[in-house]
Formats: structure tokens, C-alpha cells, sequence
């Protein structure tokens, strides 16, 4: 038996956060819970959805009190504001950071025993819906706005945990390309490459089948397309990647990952590296370590990556040629080919360990060891 859970809601294109304030009437809701990070208050890109509900005279009080790897801090402050706050619901506007803090902060509201926030990870037995959440993506990459995972960092012991729910699932995703119009190359390219990576390990993990490859597929085609475009800040670019990323977040919120993201954690939590940048690194050595454990589903890959001629080609050289598009792409956009800048190889054991213990980490196509994951980083740097 499989399940799929998806957005009730969401809306797509240009001018889409209009939408918002008609949501919030129409669902009863008087006041909401704006959670956004710091520096798009200040770049006022928050202030594009808050004007928003100021001409609709919606109140509402914003928590800004966000990092971009989130902590178990940052939600037990939200917790604390929501309260304070008297809101009824949630607007939650940034990237993966703003929603899985939103998203955290929403499930402790009606499920207050696990206000520790360490409970919340893996698989956690709550029982009620998070406070209602309209999640507003401010970046192309995380998708946290149409999935029921979200990731805090425990600074304590200096890893992240990957809580899984579906109770937490927005309400609403409104994905406007506006929203992400301010951001940078480096970041466009970062959660860009993100996405891909959520889209080709949501094709081979080991819970993929065909509802969730047809998503897989699909964004894999127009991620690679659209992306190089939108690090050139093209509006048709932006267009792209906004939905792109959301069409992989609908199939590997359902099945899973693996050990990409699983080795893309403990650098977050160790050395605060961007999650995309951190995927974007890892992803072709990874898939070389993948492909015997994937059957046909390289040749796939490799067409929706734009690489012609896979049906001439032998298995070995369908499997090269994914790679090598990846690779290509990731080089396109600027991002780094290894990770000798990032990691110390002091911390190599307990990068692995980390990895291994993750929770994307079963879902990978290959069973793996932290031996293997050892080696792995060590190929990288």
C-alpha cells in the first residue's frame, strides 16, 4: 500500500500571494502568525505578502527570530510568540528555514507534549493537525511548502534532525516566482540544485513507484531546463524553477530520499554549509556509488537532463551520461566540484556516523555502512 499526501490548496504564477488574504477570510481565520527571517524583513520581500494583509485588514504580528539552519531554540521562541500572539494561524514566507520553523512551531501549538522539539524527530506519534499553515516560498529548492518533512538543528549535539509528519503539511502553498526574484546567483543556484536532487533521489529510492515517478521525471525535466536560466535571474527561468522544485517536493515528501541528503545534514549542523550547495557537491559521486542498485531508471535521468541518444546507448554509458549532466549543470551554476573547503577530516567519523544514523538515509537505493559513507566523504575532499 502506498500513500500520497499533498497540499489541500496552492496556487502558482505571478502575483499568486494576492490569493492570501481571500484564503484567510474564506477559512474564518482573524489573525495571523507571520514567521519570516531577518533579512527578507529586510529586503522587504516579507513586506510584499504583509502589505498584502494590511490591505485587506488582516492583523497580524511577525516572528523573525529564525536562523538559516533553524534550532530547537528558534521554535521554542516561535512557541512562545504564538502564545503571545493570540493568532489563529500561520504565514510562513522564506525557504526551507521560515516553513520548517513555521511548521514545527504549528505542530507544538495542538500537540504540546513534544514541546522539547527533540521528540519531533523521525517519525512522531502526534496526534492533532498543526496550527493551519499558508506557506510562502521565498526560494526554488526546498519545497518545504507541499511536504510533510522539515529539519531542525539540535545545536547541542551539532546535528540536524529530519522530523516527519503529516500533520504538518501547509494548508496552502501559494508559489509565486515574484517571491523569489530577489535572490542571488549563489542562492538561485544552491536550491536550485537542491530540488534536482530532491527530483533524482525521489526516482531511486527504494519507495519510488509510478504515481511518484511520474512527479520525479517531470521535475527532473524541467529543473534542467529552467535552472541555468534562472541563476541568470530570466523571469521564464524563475517561472521554471518555482514549479519544478514543487513537482519534486509532491513525490519525495511521499517516498523518501537517501543518502545524499543523508551526508548533506551533518555538514549543515557542523558547518552550517548550505543544504543546496552541500546536495549539489555530494549528488554525482553518489549516483556513481547508486547506479548498480537502479536498474533502467539512469536512462530516464539522463533523456529528462536533456542527453540525446539514451536509447542507443549501453547501460554503462546511460548511467556515465546522467552523471556527467549533472555534473554539467552543477558546474554551469557555479557550484563547487568537492567539498576540501568545507570538511576537516577530523570530523570524518562523525560526519559518517551522522549520515548513517539520518532518516533519508534506509530509503537509499543501495544498502550502505558508515564505512562506505567514510569513504565517500574521503572521495570528496
Amino acid at each position: 500500500m502506498n500513500r500520497f499526501v499533498l497540499n489541500e490548496t496552492s496556487y502558482h504564477g505571478y502575483g499568486a500571494i494576492s490569493a492570501i488574504a481571500d484564503e484567510i477570510k474564506a477559512r474564518g481565520f482573524k489573525k495571523a502568525f507571520v514567521c519570516s527571517d531577518p533579512d527578507l524583513i529586510k529586503f522587504g520581500v516579507t513586506g510584499k505578502v504583509t502589505a498584502v494583509l494590511d490591505s485587506a485588514e488582516i492583523p497580524y504580528e511577525i516572528y523573525s527570530e529564525i536562523k538559516p539552519n533553524p534550532t530547537v531554540e528558534n521554535v521554542q521562541g516561535g512557541v512562545k510568540a504564538f502564545k503571545k500572539a493570540d493568532a489563529d494561524c500561520i504565514v510562513a514566507i522564506g525557504g526551507g528555514s521560515s516553513i520548517d520553523t513555521a511548521k514545527a512551531i504549528g505542530i507544538i501549538i495542538t500537540n504540546p507534549e513534544f514541546e522539547d522539539v527533540v521528540s519531533l524527530e523521525g517519525v512522531a506519534p502526534t496526534k492533532n493537525k498543526c496550527t493551519p499553515i499558508i506557506a510562502v516560498p521565498t526560494t526554488a529548492g526546498t519545497a518545504a511548502e507541499v511536504t510533510i518533512n522539515y529539519v531542525i538543528t539540535d545545536a547541542k549535539n551539532n546535528r540536524k534532525m529530519v522530523c516527519v509528519d503529516v500533520h504538518d503539511i501547509p494548508v496552502v502553498a501559494v508559489v509565486d516566482p515574484d517571491m523569489m526574484s530577489t535572490m542571488p546567483k549563489g542562492l538561485t543556484a544552491a536550491t536550485g540544485m537542491d530540488a534536482l536532487t530532491h527530483a533524482i533521489e525521489g526516482y531511486i529510492t527504494k519507495g519510488a513507484w509510478e504515481l511518484s515517478d511520474m512527479f520525479h521525471i517531470k521535475a527532473i525535466e524541467i529543473i534542467a531546463r529552467t535552472l541555468r536560466a534562472a541563476v541568470e535571474g530570466k523571469a521564464e527561468g524563475r517561472e521554471g524553477m518555482a514549479l519544478g522544485q514543487y513537482v519534486a517536493g509532491m513525490g519525495f515528501s511521499n517516498v523518501g530520499l537517501g543518502i545524499v541528503h543523508s551526508m548533506a545534514h551533518p555538514l549543515g549542523a557542523l558547518y552550517d554549509t548550505p543544504h543546496g550547495v552541500a546536495n549539489a557537491i555530494i549528488l554525482p559521486t553518489v549516483m556513481e556509488y547508486n547506479a548498480e542498485a537502479t536498474g533502467e531508471k539512469y536512462r530516464d535521468i539522463a533523456r529528462a537532463m536533456g542527453v540525446e541518444g539514451t536509447e542507443n546507448m549501453s547501460i554503462e554509458e546511460y548511467r556515465k551520461a546522467a552523471v556527467d549532466a549533472v555534473k554539467k549543470l552543477s558546474a554551469d551554476v557555479g557550484i563547487p566540484a568537492d567539498l576540501k573547503d568545507i570538511v576537516k577530516k577530523e570530523d570524518v567519523d562523525f560526519l559518517s556516523e551522522s549520515a548513517f544514523a539520518d532518516a533519508c538515509r534506509p530509503g537509499n537505493p543501495k544498502d550502505t555502512s558508515v564505512e562506505e559513507i567514510k569513504e565517500l566523504y574521503l572521495s570528496l575532499m
